[in-house]
């Protein structure tokens, strides 16, 4: 077979390669990603200096309004020459990891559209965030690298997602969630390579961060003693009130796309006007709940009321819907975080005024509530937790955080609320053109491993009704690497390598999976 159809097996100087090819990954994602940072910074201060200015000079404020009109137009301008650059981008990296929009622009016309309209969105004000941006960014850049020094369809793939996982790491100084989320939300499983090359991307990126940033943690909460076990019975409510507004959360988004799909007298370059100027009101009135929401971290005291601290939870959510909604460069997690924070403020709040909470745990509830309500609109429990941790730098709240992420995403899933990146996803595959079922002479690899009690456990190879168009070349168990026949019998934790079309691949991956579910839930 061609490099493209090269299937990693057992060839372990190939894979140690593969991982020295993704610290280089990790090396140049984190210089763009650590720029990327820079230029937000500086473009969010110089938003809140403009505002502050403008409260002062009234009279300035309708050439500053025609300024943002100006801004959002171009933005959107640069949306309807590039889709893959609208929203947060981690959704068109899952795609593209599925087989999904082949015909999209060139990996470096995104990655510099994707800078320009980000900055630009965290400079007019708009309640976004750098991560997601940051995890395409470096997926974009990967995917350039993978071009010169990947060796088939399948190592480009491992060096995205390595890129992905060294975006999210440089972008919050979290390595070991930038690692778990690109294997829990964007690969979905993993292999020691996979694990190995992912990792030494995001140490890598995080490196370079950290030598710019510094070591300090994103967030620094004070936090006085732990959560006594007698009171983890308020840990019960806290993720079930997560769980709700996390529900709640997807559902506003997802409406707020549909709102300005419907908005007949806009086009994709007019809509991205409403947010910028909504951020322009709200500069010169409630200029807290501008860009990531940094600001509103330093107004969750005790010494704030509850209802002032509602009161920005409310605006914040909204704009953020405003924001999101019209597609506009940027990512939900920075946001969400500080939205879930602001809901473990409220909860402390509560706690300790009426409840007779030490109002030394005011932090704690707020940390819980990060990783509680990330858990439930993303539906990653892994990665919320060890990314909170790694945000606050404090990991003595294992256990806490554990049962909080549990709660949260047990009462999501109940509310039938659509993990949001899937969610958005599949709105973005409705308006897909580029799905070619005819068949290719180019081919590409699947791999993925046996789950518990699915259509293949315990199966023989000839008993499986395997899709079109798809040919399983490879098994691996264990160590061992076995050519398949017809009565092979396949184990659970086998890794099984399939070759399809390129044209087919999509298709392939989807009915792989839906077979690999649990039997009890098809």
């Amino acid at each position: 077979m061609k490099n493209n159809d090269k299937v990693l097996t057992d060839n372990y100087f190939q894979n140690i390669v593969i991982v020295f090819k993704s610290l280089l990954v990790g090396l140049v994602v984190g210089a763009v990603v650590v720029l990327y940072r820079i230029t937000l910074k500086n473009a969010e201060e110089l938003s809140f200096h403009i505002y502050d200015f403008l409260r002062n000079n009234l009279m300035l404020f309708p050439i500053a309004l025609i300024l943002l009109c100006v801004a959002g137009y171009f933005v959107g301008y640069l949306v309807s020459k590039d889709k893959m650059i609208s929203g947060s981008g981690i959704p068109q990296l899952e795609g593209i990891m599925k087989g999904h929009f082949r015909n999209r622009k060139p990996w470096l016309h995104t990655l510099c559209l994707k800078f320009i309209g980000g900055a630009i969105c965290i400079g007019g004000g708009l309640s976004l965030g750098r991560e997601g941006p940051s995890i395409q960014l470096g997926a974009c850049v990967a995917e350039g690298l993978g071009t010169k020094i990947g060796k088939g369809r399948l190592e480009r793939r491992i060096l995205m997602a390595s890129g992905a996982s060294a975006g999210l790491a440089a972008s919050f100084n979290a390595p070991l969630a930038g690692v778990v989320f690109a294997l829990e939300e964007i690969f979905k499983y993993f292999s020691p390579v996979i694990l190995l090359s992912m990792m030494s991307a995001a140490v890598a990126a995080d490196y370079v961060s950290k030598e710019v940033f510094g070591m300090a943690p994103i967030f620094d909460f004070e936090i006085m003693k732990a959560i006594p076990l007698r009171q983890y019975w308020l840990l019960i409510f806290l993720g079930v009130l997560l769980g709700g507004m996390g529900a709640l959360y997807n559902y506003a988004i997802l409406k707020a796309k549909t709102f300005y799909g419907k908005l007949k007298l806009m086009n994709d370059k007019t809509k991205l006007i409403i947010p910028f100027v909504a951020a322009g009101v709200l500069g010169m009135l409630f200029p807290l709940v501008l860009g990531g929401g940094h600001r509103i971290v330093e107004e969750l005291t005790l010494k704030n009321g509850i209802l002032f601290l509602i009161m920005i939870f409310m605006i914040k959510l909204l704009f953020s819907m405003i924001s999101f909604g019209s597609g506009a460069p940027g990512g939900i997690f920075f946001p969400l975080i500080i939205l879930g924070a602001t809901i473990g403020a409220v909860f402390a709040g509560i706690s300790i005024n009426y409840l007779g909470v030490d109002q030394e745990l005011y932090n704690n509830f707020i940390i819980l509530a990060m990783a509680g309500f990330f858990t439930a609109i993303v539906r990653a429990p892994i990665t919320g937790i060890v990314l909170i941790m790694e945000m606050t730098g404090s990991f003595t709240h294992m256990l806490s955080l554990t049962v909080v992420a549990v709660i949260a995403y047990v009462v999501a899933d109940l509310l039938k609320s659509p993990p949001i990146y899937d969610a958005l996803l599949d709105n973005l595959l409705l308006n897909e053109n580029d799905e070619d079922i005819n068949e290719s002479s180019n081919n590409i690899i699947v791999e993925f491993i046996v789950k518990h009690e699915s259509e293949f456990a315990d199966q023989m190879v000839k008993n499986i009704k395997w899709p079109g168009k798809s040919l399983l070349v490879g098994i691996k168990q264990g160590d061992r690497t076995i050519i398949p026949k017809g009565d092979t019998k396949l184990k659970e934790g086998d890794y099984l390598t399939v070759l399809t079309d390129v044209n087919s691949e999509s298709k392939v991956k989807e009915i792989l999976d839906q077979m690999n579910e649990h039997k009890d839930f098809l």
